[in-house]
């Protein structure tokens, strides 16, 4: 009989891992390979279609070295979103927003990411699934997530080095009404466009905080001016 994983059920169970060197050029490839093949799977047939042994023939790893380096699904799976924030990081870089305040910049940029995650709604579905079955066992992989995508809001900002801890709070914020308008959205609880507006009216938070079109905070000005 065909194992079936479950996704409740391996989430719960703590991982095996310790600190450990970081990976070899050749461990890297692998883990590629293993994260590709997992959103192919994903991508053709959802959350359900990622099984582990199937991941583990696809990448061309043993199933043993698929579970040393995840060890459920769910872990695979929000590494997957990591990987794709990633990847979407990449592309903004190179074609950066150009909205007038920081507010505007990052609404275009979480709008893109809805873009890119509507070309593949099933591979989308799979990951904020992953998210929600994720407990504490998880969480490594999901700090990553959380820490990519303050990067990739940051770098919309203005690509600030010192946010202070308003602007921090304030990106906390965005970050938390991004996901949850994306599992509204993937739920058909929400369309595209209340997504847009949501998103738009949570991103005027950050010019509330005094980020300037530069994205840095302004500076005082003199005593007795103004």
């Amino acid at each position: 009989m065909t194992k079936v994983d479950n996704p409740e059920a391996e989430a719960s169970v703590p991982p095996r891992r310790s600190a450990a060197p970081p990976l070899t050029e050749r461990q890297l490839a692998r883990r590629r390979r293993i994260l590709h093949a997992t959103a192919r799977l994903a991508c053709r047939g959802g959350f359900e279609a990622v099984q582990m042994r199937e991941v583990a023939e696809s990448s061309q790893v043993a199933l043993g070295t698929l579970y040393r380096y995840f060890p459920s699904k769910v872990h695979l799976l929000v590494a997957t979103m990591h990987d794709q924030l990633e990847q979407l990081h990449g592309t903004l870089r190179k074609s950066p927003p150009a909205g007038a305040t920081a507010a505007d910049r990052v609404a275009q940029t979480l709008m893109r990411a809805f873009a890119a995650l509507q070309r593949e709604p099933r591979l989308a579905e799979a990951m904020a699934r992953a998210l929600t079955f994720a407990d504490r066992s998880v969480s490594p992989e999901v700090d990553q997530v959380s820490r990519q995508t303050t990067a990739i809001i940051l770098d919309a900002m203005g690509g600030l080095e010192n946010p202070t801890a308003e602007q921090l709070s304030a990106v906390r914020v965005v970050e938390h009404t991004w996901h949850s308008t994306l599992i509204a959205w993937l739920s058909g609880r929400a369309s595209l466009a209340q997504v847009g507006v949501d998103i738009e009216t949570v991103c005027r938070l950050i010019d509330l905080t005094g980020t300037g079109a530069d994205g840095r905070a302004p500076r005082p000005g003199p005593v007795g001016s103004g």
